[in-house]
């Protein structure tokens, strides 16, 4: 297959163009083919290990989510499949669903048996749904009724209390649209929409459960099934309520992505990849974005490229378990060989005509582009920071804590840095944690664990955590331009305890990374280096730089300036700001000359400071008090 030239008028960003969607698409669906079984019920990939749900749970995952993509590929045709994607895809529904649950070569799992097939029936339902004049509307009764009879399962109550509850309504929706089981369908919506309601924290952001985990999640799933059923069901009343909601989310997520093209690895699951571009094309797709036509192509072009010309396939093209190539560290339990693809998600604007402006306006700059940002995102309590002068995107994380509730447990990787950005790891254990403080004892450095949100506002968050019983840390980010503020408060410590600061992890060809006390370290020490090894940037060697103190009394507190940038010889971070320290409270004064004064006193929102009032509200609106902003 030839690849489509590169359009450089039309994108001048990344060159891509509608048709480079579609020839990604067809080499992604026709690379798995040989791994299909007699009949093409089951797509078995060859990978280092199958899923925890086993290898015939995995092998359905093969078929569901390339059937995902090779519908949004042959809907977005109008029906057109020079490739024959859907007639693939229809003899497996037909074989997998003649006697599921048994033994055959082709044979589906049942949602009874298997919870994992409750995820994959979505894909299979929405498949179905978006190709229904091409592909359902064609097959026989009896197959029609032994599909149907295999997804009614996933109109029960989920037995995951987090995004699973979607996966019954995007077959529900499907069902309601075919007009079968239609009373109970809408059941099974209205007691999904009510479910996800209770993890709304308003401004675009839900929670993945009753926790507080934050991450891609809230892109491609928690907003993409519910909006893209409105949309489908041409429910009006729904995307008045899902669809603005959407937007909201977007005006924070759109600067999460690097101008390399390259989404923020942060969270769970990240060998979805590409799946981060379903939320832009969906708000593009429902009117409900933020981004222009051509900023919302740079954005989803840049991404899909991005991971395509790092190595995320494999000589054979398949997806790989990994960020760019293979990482085992970043594959979840529940994750199998054919997980990758549910990235499928990222093809979403195949759906929009060709002649819409999203494929034919020309290519604008992502916000990451056009200026630095400082933004704070309350829900969450979470803070994004990005450099024009780099393109580069960090995340400093003061509330998002998914598998932190075991006071026994490690940190997530994934959930428990302080830090994140678009070109560095974060490490994985064994090795030495990035961004993080810790009390160091007997050589062993203490967990973060759950983190309590102090605040957010313009240019800071901030959060507390209980690294042992007795003692607690507040703990605080400023940021302008590349310069970070780090503070943290140690409450409760004994006298002399060992602390450790650890700062971003970089390659000898990657960002440059600079570290520097500022109070509470002793600057005579200066900042050393921890040996630590490959992260999902690639190499097997990296460098991690870090901080050590002692705390002095029951209070001690520990501020340091730190600096990400892949600028050529940057000047230090100490040029790019003064800081401060009187008592609890510490003034900036950044390089352009605005300054900002953050009071710990009144980030005290769990009373954990002594003779202190405790404040009742978690955003602490007079803690950040900016004498220019």
């Amino acid at each position: 297959m030839p690849t489509p030239p590169e359009n450089r008028e039309l994108s001048p960003y990344t060159g891509w163009t509608r048709a480079h969607w579609e020839d990604a698409a067809d080499r992604l669906l026709l690379a798995v083919r040989p791994y299909a079984s007699p009949r093409n019920g089951r797509v078995d990939l060859p990978g280092p290990r199958p899923s925890w749900s086993g290898i015939r749970s995995d092998g359905l995952e093969g078929h569901a989510r390339t059937f995902l993509l090779a519908a949004l590929r042959t809907a977005g045709a109008r029906g057109a499949d020079p490739h024959g994607h859907l007639a693939f895809h229809a003899e497996g529904l037909a074989a997998g669903t003649e006697a599921p649950g048994g033994d055959g070569p082709d044979a589906w799992p049942l949602l009874t048996d298997v919870r994992q097939a409750v995820v994959e029936s979505a894909s299979v339902a929405l498949g179905l749904r978006l190709t229904r004049p091409w592909l359902w509307d064609t097959l026989d009764d009896r197959t029609r009724q032994r599909a149907v009879a295999w997804l009614l399962p996933a109109l029960e109550p989920s037995p995951v209390d987090n995004n699973w509850w979607l996966f019954g309504l995007t077959v529900a929706g499907f069902l309601q649209d075919a007009g079968i089981e239609t009373d109970r369908a809408t059941a099974t919506i209205d007691r999904s929409l009510d479910r996800i309601e209770t993890w709304y924290l308003g401004d675009g952001w839900y929670s993945d459960g009753d926790n507080r985990a934050f991450d891609h999640y809230n892109g491609w799933a928690l907003h993409f099934y519910p909006v893209l059923h409105a949309h489908l069901s041409g429910d009006r009343e729904l995307l008045a309520r899902y669809g603005p909601r959407l937007r909201a989310h977007l005006d924070d997520y759109v600067h999460l992505f690097d101008a390399s093209g390259a989404p923020l690895p942060y969270g769970r699951s990240l060998v979805y990849r590409f799946a981060a571009a379903a939320a832009p094309w969906l708000g593009a797709l429902t009117g409900h974005t933020p981004l222009t036509a051509g900023a919302t192509r740079r954005l989803a072009s840049g991404t899909l490229r991005y991971f395509l010309d790092r190595g995320a396939c494999d000589e054979r093209e398949l997806l790989t378990l990994g960020w760019h190539g293979p990482y085992a560290p970043i594959v979840q339990s529940y994750s199998g060989p054919a997980s990758p693809y549910w990235a499928s998600k990222g093809f979403l604007g195949l759906l929009l005509p060709a002649d819409h402006p999203a494929w034919t306006d020309r290519e604008e700059p992502l916000p990451v582009e056009r200026a630095d940002t400082v933004r704070p995102v309350a829900p969450a309590a979470l803070l994004i920071q990005t450099t024009a002068a780099d393109g580069l995107v960090r995340l400093h994380n003061h509330g998002s804590n998914h598998g932190a509730g075991d006071p026994a447990a490690e940190d997530d990787p994934g959930y428990g840095r302080y830090a994140y950005s678009t070109r560095t790891g974060p490490t994985a254990p064994p090795d030495h944690a990035d961004n993080h403080f810790a009390l160091v004892l007997d050589g062993r450095v203490t967990r973060r664990g759950p983190a309590t949100p102090a605040g957010t506002g313009p240019g800071w968050a901030a959060s507390l955590h209980t690294p042992l019983p007795g003692i607690r840390v507040l703990s605080a980010t400023l940021a302008h331009g590349r310069a970070e503020v780090r503070a943290h408060l140690v409450l409760g410590a004994p006298d002399g305890t060992p602390v450790r600061q650890t700062g971003w992890t970089t390659t000898p060809d990657g960002p440059t990374v600079q570290l520097h006390a500022v109070h509470g370290y002793p600057r005579a020490a200066g900042t050393t280096e921890l040996a630590t090894g490959a992260t999902l940037q690639g190499g097997p060697h990296t460098r991690t730089a870090a901080l050590h103190g002692t705390t002095g009394g029951a209070e001690s507190l520990f501020v340091a300036l730190a600096s990400l940038t892949a600028e050529p010889d940057p000047a230090p971070v100490t040029t790019l700001a003064t800081v401060q320290v009187t008592g609890r409270t510490i003034h900036v004064t950044w390089q352009n000359g605005t300054t900002a004064r953050l009071d710990l006193d009144a980030l005290d929102v769990a009373g954990v400071l002594d003779g202190l009032d405790t404040l009742n509200t978690l955003d602490g609106p007079d803690a950040l008090d900016p004498e220019d902003r």
